[in-house]
C-alpha cells in the first residue's frame, strides 16, 4: 500500500466513523424532542425521527448529493452525480465528485447525508405535536432539495457564496439555520398548540413530560457533535495531520461555555437556573461553534459559547412573546444561535487559521476589517430568504390543498394513537395485561386501596 493509499484509507475510516456519530444524533433529537413534549405524542416523535432520516437518506442519494456537490452546474447548483453509480462512489477525487480528494464518493455521500438528516430533524421540532403524518413524507422530500441547493452555495466547489469566501466550516448556516427557518415557516402556518396561549395572548406553560430524556438527548447530541465538527475536516490530514483534534477541542469548550452562559442568564432573567434553558444552552453553543470551530482560537470558542447561552435564553422568551409556539426551542437554539455563530466569524476569525483552511479572511478583531462580516451577513440573508420563502410557499400550498394540522380532537387525544394506532406509554391510557392497575401489581398497593388504573389519571382525558 502506497503512502497515498494509506492516507485515503485512514481518512475514509475517520469520515465513516464521524458519519456514524452524526447519525447517532438522531437518537439525541428523539430523546430531546420526546422529553420536551407530552407523553401522548412520544411514539409519534420517535417515529418521525426514524421516518424522516430514511427519506432524507434516499432522496439525498438520488438527487441531493449531486445538487450539493456534483461537478459541473454553476454557482447555484451542481450538475452531475445524481443516483451515482458504483464506479462514481468508489472513485477518489474524480468526476462527478472531484471536490472530495481524500475519501471516495461513498464516504462523502454518507457523511453529507447524515448532515442533511440532522437539518431535517430540526424542522420538525418547531412543528411538534400538531402536524399530520403525511406532511413528514412530502415536505421531507422538498426540504432535502432546498437544503442541497444552499449547501452547494456555501460548500460546493463553485458555489457563489463559497467564491465570496463565506466561512461555515460544519454548518451553522447550512444545517442549523436552514432547519430552523423551515421550522419557523411550519410553526407560523400551523399556529400554536391548543391551550398554549390564553384569550389574553399570554403564554401558558406546557412542560415536557420527561426532563431526564431531555438531558440524555443533549448528552447524545454533544457526543455526536464530535463527529459533526471534527469530521468536517473530511480527512485525518486536512489542513494538517491531526487538525480535527483542535476542532474537537473548540467544540467542547464552546458547549461547556454555553451551559454556563444559559444558566447565568436564566438565573438573572427568570430567577431560576431553568434546566431546559441550561440544556438548550449547550445545544445552542454547539450550533454556534459549528461554523467557527476551525477558524477561531479557544478563547474565541469560549466567547461564542457563552454568547450562544445568552442568545438561547432570550431567544426562547422572544419567540414565545411573539406568539409563536416552538415546543422544542429550535428557533432559538438552532436559528438565532446559528446566526450568532455565523456572524461571530466576522469578528473572531484568526488570520492564520483562515489561511490554513483556505476560506475567507481574518475577522475584525484581528485587523481584517468588515469584509468577512459582510460576507457572512450576505450569506445569512441569501440562505434565509431562499429557505424560508421556499419552505413557506410549499407548506402554504399543502395547507390550502389538504391541510397540514391534525384536527382538534386528534390533537387532544394525542398523535400516538390517532396517527399510529398505539400509545408510547400504553399503561397510562389503556389496560395492559400484567401492567399497572392489574392484579399482577396488587401486592404493591396498600390494603383496601384502588388499583391505579381504576383512578382517573390527571389530564389523561385531555392530555
Amino acid at each position: 500500500m502506497t503512502r497515498v493509499e494509506l492516507a485515503v484509507a485512514a481518512s475514509t475510516l475517520w469520515v465513516v466513523i464521524a458519519a456514524v456519530l452524526v447519525m447517532f444524533m438522531q437518537a439525541g433529537f428523539a430523546f430531546l424532542e420526546a422529553g420536551l413534549t407530552r407523553m401522548k405524542n412520544v411514539g409519534h416523535i420517535a417515529a418521525k425521527n426514524v421516518l424522516t432520516f430514511a427519506i432524507a437518506s434516499i432522496v439525498f442519494y438520488l438527487v441531493g448529493f449531486g445538487i450539493a456537490f456534483g461537478d459541473g452546474g454553476n454557482g447555484l447548483w451542481g450538475g452531475s452525480g445524481f443516483a451515482p453509480s458504483v464506479e462514481q462512489l468508489l472513485a477518489v477525487g474524480a468526476a462527478p465528485f472531484s471536490w472530495f480528494g481524500s475519501v471516495p464518493g461513498a464516504a462523502a455521500y454518507l457523511f453529507q447525508a447524515v448532515f442533511c438528516g440532522v437539518s431535517l430533524a430540526i424542522v420538525w421540532g418547531a412543528m411538534a405535536e400538531r402536524t399530520k403524518l403525511w406532511v413528514y413524507f412530502a415536505f421531507s422530500v422538498v426540504f432535502v432539495l432546498v437544503y442541497s441547493v444552499a449547501a452547494h452555495w456555501i460548500w460546493g466547489a463553485n458555489g457563489w457564496l463559497a467564491s465570496l469566501g463565506m466561512q461555515d466550516f460544519a454548518g451553522s448556516t447550512v444545517v442549523h439555520y436552514q432547519g430552523a427557518l423551515a421550522g419557523l415557516a411550519g410553526a407560523l402556518l400551523l399556529g400554536p398548540r391548543i391551550g398554549k396561549f390564553g384569550a389574553d395572548g399570554r403564554a401558558n406553560a406546557i412542560p415536557g413530560h420527561n426532563m431526564a430524556f431531555v438531558a440524555l438527548g443533549v448528552i447524545i447530541l454533544w457526543f455526536g457533535w464530535f463527529g459533526f465538527n471534527p469530521g468536517s475536516t473530511l480527512g485525518v490530514d486536512f489542513p494538517e495531520v491531526g487538525f480535527f483534534a483542535y476542532v474537537a477541542l473548540n467544540t467542547n469548550i464552546a458547549a461547556a461555555a454555553g451551559v454556563l452562559g444559559a444558566v447565568a442568564t436564566s438565573w438573572l432573567v427568570i430567577k431560576k437556573p431553568d434546566l431546559s434553558m441550561m440544556l438548550n444552552g449547550a445545544v445552542g453553543a454547539l450550533v454556534a461553534i459549528t461554523a467557527a470551530c476551525a477558524f477561531v482560537a479557544p478563547w474565541a470558542a469560549l466567547v461564542i459559547g457563552l454568547g450562544a447561552g445568552v442568545v438561547v435564553v432570550y431567544g426562547v422568551l422572544l419567540v414565545e412573546r411573539l406568539g409563536i409556539d416552538d415546543p422544542i426551542g429550535a428557533l432559538a437554539a438552532h436559528g438565532l444561535a446559528g446566526i450568532w455563530g455565523t456572524l461571530a466569524l466576522g469578528f473572531l476569525t484568526a488570520p492564520a487559521l483562515a489561511e490554513k483552511i483556505g476560506v475567507g479572511a481574518a475577522g475584525l478583531f484581528y485587523g481584517g476589517g468588515l469584509r468577512q462580516l459582510g460576507v457572512q451577513a450576505v450569506g445569512l440573508a441569501a440562505v434565509g430568504t431562499f429557505t424560508f420563502t421556499a419552505s413557506f410557499g410549499v407548506l402554504w400550498t399543502f395547507k390550502r390543498l389538504w391541510g397540514i394540522r391534525v384536527d382538534a380532537d386528534v390533537e387532544t387525544a394525542g398523535l400516538d394513537v390517532s396517527e399510529h394506532g398505539m400509545w408510547g406509554y400504553p399503561e397510562f391510557y389503556i389496560p395492559v395485561p400484567g401492567g399497572y392497575g392489574t392484579d399482577a401489581h396488587s401486592h404493591l398497593l396498600p390494603h383496601g386501596h384502588a388499583h391505579p388504573r381504576s383512578v382517573p389519571v390527571p389530564g389523561a382525558e385531555a392530555a
